[in-house]
């Protein structure tokens, strides 16, 4: 057996299906005989040495639970090649041979760091944003589309029933997939995201000649990187003298009970993170491609940008006509 006993941590922000990884991972751990343990509070619980052995009662009741039993802290000492150092010693102290590491781009940064000294590490993506290459979806993003989704639905009832026109502000700094997946899901008629140049003088016209034609309402959903919504709306208004209602949506995309997609990805992920570190791996990103279960090398996976679905944003322009 390659390891006899592993750690977990979670990473960043944080993201519903964080507590079904760390439920699998210390289940599937258990199932298999290894001791299990849990990092609080991310990196920097392991440089604080925050370490605390899991049975199986310590994970019971929280797949339905959103955000993470296990907390999330943000570590710049773990930036730095001492602090790196200073938790992978904590590990080794301990005598922790394995460590799956929840998070997204920034988390698996530090589990590349913790494998090039020694550690064993797997990486599983944790993040609502579904920015990190070599993984269809990532834990939380079917959760986070779905709160967006429901807003829009609750908006656009007041909206059309008022004449008027909504912008809804949604997460997604770097990658426009919460906005892309909702806009589509919803019947958005303008979706503009980080990844695409738009024209705000051509939205606004288009914006016209709908209401010109008859429509009662209009969403746009803008993602973060695209712009601030306030600027947005301002800026179409003077085009066209239509005046969106902003809603910015913030961290209630982070909250609430993960759905079944979320719960199933992270069960899977986690069993699926103990098996390849039983099997001698290491350095490794897990993820699923075509509903198949993979292991990509971390160094490969934090050093390449994830593909935007540019044909399902075509798809969405179409159909929003």
């Amino acid at each position: 057996m390659s390891v006899q006993s592993i750690a977990v941590l979670t990473s960043g922000g944080d993201s519903q299906g964080m507590n079904a990884a760390v439920r699998a991972v210390v289940r599937s751990a258990l199932f298999h005989g290894l001791k299990v343990y849990a990092v609080q509070r991310g990196f920097a619980g392991l440089i604080n040495d925050d370490i605390r052995q899991m049975d199986l009662r310590s994970v019971g009741d929280i797949i339905q639970r959103g955000g993470t039993i296990l907390q999330t802290a943000r570590c710049k000492e773990f930036l730095s090649p001492e602090g790196q150092e200073k938790g992978a010693a904590n590990l080794r102290n301990r005598g922790i041979d394995g460590l799956v590491v929840i998070g997204g781009d920034g988390s698996y940064q530090g589990a590349n760091k913790l494998s090039k000294l020694g550690i064993k590490t797997m990486g599983l993506p944790g993040t609502i944003d579904n920015d990190i290459p070599f993984t269809d979806f990532t834990i939380g993003f079917d959760t986070a589309v779905s709160i967006v989704v429901d807003a829009v639905n609750k908006l656009r009832d007041t909206m059309s029933s008022h004449e008027r026109s909504s912008l809804v502000e949604v997460m997604g700094r770097h990658c426009g997939d919460i906005a892309l997946y909702a806009g589509l899901a919803s019947g958005a008629e303008t979706i503009l995201v980080p990844e695409i140049k738009f024209n705000l003088k051509e939205v606004a016209g288009r914006m016209k000649e709908n209401f010109e034609h008859g429509k009662r309402h209009s969403i746009i959903i803008v993602a973060e990187g695209a712009g601030k919504g306030e600027d947005i709306a301002r800026e179409i208004s003077c085009h066209n003298d239509i005046e969106p209602r902003v809603t910015v949506l913030g961290h209630i995309q982070r909250g609430g009970t993960p759905t079944h997609n979320d719960r199933i990805l992270a069960s899977r992920l986690g069993d699926f993170a103990v098996h390849q570190l039983l099997a001698g791996d290491s350095g490794k990103a897990c993820g699923v491609l075509k509903n198949k279960l993979v292991a990509t090398a971390i160094e490969k996976v934090v050093n390449t940008k994830k593909k935007f679905n540019k044909e399902m944003y075509d798809l969405a322009l179409r159909l929003s006509q």
